[in-house]
């Protein structure tokens, strides 16, 4: 857990040393937002994706112990994996209208 705190705090200060660094006799400001952008939809879509791992997993062994609650546990199932994905799509939506 040390070497990836170590990991993130080396890429955070190479993502912000070229700004940091910058003269200021007329360059141009570094624009960060592609940056965020990658950042912002890579851990949405993972960890959204993780979450509906662990959905679907926690899913088939109710069911593996109990088939016949099996209409019950597929009608909230969809309704947890449709929240999880707007998440998502609201992570990309909120990109989307960042960038333009």
């Amino acid at each position: 857990m040390k070497k990836l705190q170590y990991l993130f705090t080396a890429l955070s200060m190479l993502c912000f040393a070229m700004p940091a660094l910058a003269q200021s006799s007329g360059s141009a400001a570094m624009d960060l937002a592609p940056i965020g952008v990658g950042l912002g939809m890579g851990l949405a879509a993972g960890l959204c994706g993780l979450g509906q791992g662990r959905a679907v997993g926690s899913t088939t062994e109710a069911l593996a112990r109990n088939p016949g609650t099996r209409g019950q546990l597929m009608t909230f199932m969809i309704i947890g994996l449709a929240f999880i994905e707007s998440l998502t799509l609201f992570t990309f939506a909120m990109i989307i209208i960042k960038v333009k």
